[in-house]
């Protein structure tokens, strides 16, 4: 099937969903289990922390240790040349807010860690919900960025072209984010770590991170730490695919998913060559249910994708064993890294 005509088959599914307000308040986090403990040691890939891989905020990287509030901010990306040469426009954000709470209507003390997402094609964080919160309620900072020409507001007009220009839009918030959030009363009374940072994306939000996080064309050397749900290498991206070792990178993958096949997630894992690497397959999954709603498969990202923001972003030396722990699933889901794993080397089609 052509990649576009599924990903809007399950766009159109899913359009309840995305349309949900992006400013009600939220239920407080459930619990996820996990052995994760605050720690110390920086990524030995990355530097530590100016903060000294700690946030200030007891409790940061403990999954439901927070209730949890939601909001959105509007911002402006200034005119530019694209990677690809074209000259864009100004280019409109909507960026949609998970962020924890110390207390009812507080925000958590700062700085906070900031994960910045990437939804997929013609989506915008309403499916995700579940996920998001879940990481907002370990105390970090997540920003959905809703892509101007793809997300769950575009309809007809919605166009995977524009895909080359969304990594910039990633970098873009992130600034626009670190900026509000120095400031304080700007982004919800938070402050943001400038050291402790995070991008993740699903579906062509994955194909978004992966460049941000490997190609030469649009790195952010600001990143430390990157999850690629079901994602791929973009074809028409311009630059190459990890000419050089990139932030860690974890590479999450449905066996069942006929959108962007699995050896489209082998084939980066494969190709990454620094140390921190990982690749998590969940057996019989599809392209969205690992990542939509709660069920055992979400559960399972969920509390995989937390240790390993844990362990990179936070500098948690005991996250690794968290992570191993809630990634190795009897016959649902294994976590393999550093390039290990008997993974099918079957083709990519996107």
């Amino acid at each position: 099937m052509n990649r576009t005509v599924a990903v809007r088959a399950v766009a159109a599914a899913a359009a309840l969903m995305a349309l949900a307000p992006a400013c009600s308040a939220a239920a407080p986090a459930a619990p996820r289990t996990s052995s994760t403990t605050a720690g110390a040691p920086a990524s030995p890939t990355r530097p530590a922390a100016a903060s000294g891989g700690a946030s200030r905020s007891p409790g940061v990287g403990v999954p439901g240790r927070f209730r949890t509030e939601r909001g959105r901010l509007t911002v402006t990306e200034p005119a530019h040349a694209g990677p690809a040469g074209d000259q864009l426009g100004p280019r409109r954000l909507v960026i949609e807010l998970w962020y924890p709470l110390a207390r009812p209507a507080r925000p958590a003390s700062g700085p906070l860690p900031l994960i910045v997402f990437g939804p997929g094609f013609m989506q915008c964080g309403g499916p995700y919900s579940d996920l998001l919160r879940a990481w907002a309620s370990a105390g970090y900072v997540v920003a959905t960025v809703n892509f101007p020409r793809s997300d769950c507001l575009t309809g007809a007009a919605a166009t995977e072209s524009d895909l080359v220009n969304q990594p910039a839009d990633v970098s873009y918030a992130i600034t626009a984010l670190l900026r509000r959030g120095a400031a304080g009363h700007r982004l919800h009374g938070l402050r943001l770590d400038t050291d402790q940072i995070a991008i993740a994306g699903q579906s062509d939000g994955g194909d978004t991170v992966a460049a941000v996080a490997s190609n030469s064309c649009c790195s952010d050397r600001r990143v430390r730490a990157v999850a690629v749900l079901s994602g791929a290498e973009w074809p028409s991206m311009p630059g190459a695919f990890f000419a050089r070792p990139p932030a860690p990178m974890l590479f999450a993958q449905g066996s069942a998913d006929t959108v962007n096949l699995p050896g489209c997630s082998v084939t980066m894992y494969r190709a990454d060559q620094a140390r921190a690497r990982f690749y998590l397959d969940l057996a019989g999954a599809d392209h969205t249910g690992p990542y939509w709603g709660t069920n055992r498969y979400e559960r399972i990202v969920a509390r995989v994708t937390l240790a390993f923001f844990d362990r990179f972003v936070l500098g948690q030396r005991d996250a690794a064993g968290a992570m191993r722990r809630a990634g190795d699933v009897r016959r649902v889901a294994r976590l393999f890294s550093q390039g290990r794993g008997n993974l099918p080397q079957g083709p990519c089609v996107t």
